[in-house]
């Protein structure tokens, strides 16, 4: 076989799939993209850097990502390392004023330099914020109830206000916001830990955002765990409502931002597994895509990708 026809041979199947993506890339061009950032995304490097490349390409194929992260496995290795001890009441970290300075640290000094450094190496795009900045999350004391009684958690907000100017006007300047879920407070002057799947939820829904998605360690909401791995792949934010008090504590908060989201302007929200290696990609671009993907009720919405 000649070199021409090896050529040909090998760059067909690329062509291809570059096709397969035109629909997508038609209707998400210039939509904004909200990507929570967590799981074992967070601490793999080749999964960081693989990351990284997909937010970069959707950039770069005319959408708008802004990414959200937390950083739960920094933050208790940061506070073992300081000597205060890690505990969690009703799924949430308990967060002392000596734990909240541990946590912005982490969060605004270390995982989002490193995020925001990874973007970079492809150009000068990303720009890292927390939620302070500029007043884009303010949050109030969050007491949640534990066996009927309301629990004192330190530090932890509940979201009251997101402003948007901020992250509309880096992405007007073709900039990727990266955000820390830390939020200002409402009235009393601290600043509050929030959940990263609450506030990528809030910010998607406040942006007015085609899309929502969150990187979890699973492969998406499973019909009937754990009696069996059978992934489901579409379901409505009625249908999501109705499964929720059976869920898992970890993927409550993914599933109520999923269902917040779409109930507030957000056309769809998936649940996708960051341990696959440019899963991004695979759930917008290809015909198959990968999670769980969370849509409105409105049969008038539209068939979502």
């Amino acid at each position: 076989m000649s070199t021409g026809t090896t050529r040909k041979h090998t760059a067909l199947p690329k062509a291809q799939i570059l096709i397969e993506a035109l629909p997508w890339l038609t209707r998400h061009h210039g939509k904004i993209v909200v990507i929570k950032f967590g799981g074992n995304a967070m601490v793999n490097e080749e999964l960081k850097a693989a990351f990284a490349q997909d937010v970069v390409f959707l950039r770069h194929a005319g959408l708008k990502p802004v990414v959200v992260h937390g950083g739960g496995p920094q933050i208790s290795a940061a506070l073992d390392k300081h000597g205060i001890v890690s505990e969690f009441k009703a799924g949430l970290r308990v967060t002392t004023e000596d734990a909240m300075d541990v946590v912005r640290m982490v969060l605004a000094g270390h995982v989002q330099r490193e995020l925001v450094g990874l973007l970079n190496q492809h150009g000068p795009l990303a720009v890292g914020l927390t939620g302070e900045d500029a007043h884009t999350i303010t949050a109030t004391k969050h007491t949640p109830e534990i066996d009927g009684e309301l629990v004192d958690i330190g530090r932890v907000g509940e979201i009251t206000e997101i402003d948007t100017g901020a992250i509309k006007a880096l992405l007007a300047d073709g900039r990727i916001p990266v955000v820390s879920s830390i939020a200002r407070s409402q009235d009393d002057g601290h600043v509050y830990n929030v959940n990263a799947d609450t506030a990528a939820a809030a910010l998607a829904a406040a942006l007015g955002a085609e899309t929502l998605m969150v990187l979890t360690d699973v492969e998406g909401l499973y019909e009937d765990w754990p009696n069996s791995d059978e992934v489901i792949s579409r379901l409505t934010a009625s249908q999501l409502e109705k499964l929720l008090p059976e869920l898992s504590s970890g993927m409550v908060p993914k599933m109520e931002g999923c269902l917040h989201a779409v109930r507030n302007g957000v056309n769809t929200a998936r649940v996708i597994d960051g341990r696959v290696q440019h899963s991004i990609l695979l759930e917008i671009f290809t015909d198959e895509g990968i999670g769980t993907m969370v849509v409105p009720d409105e049969s008038d919405q539209g068939d979502p990708a």
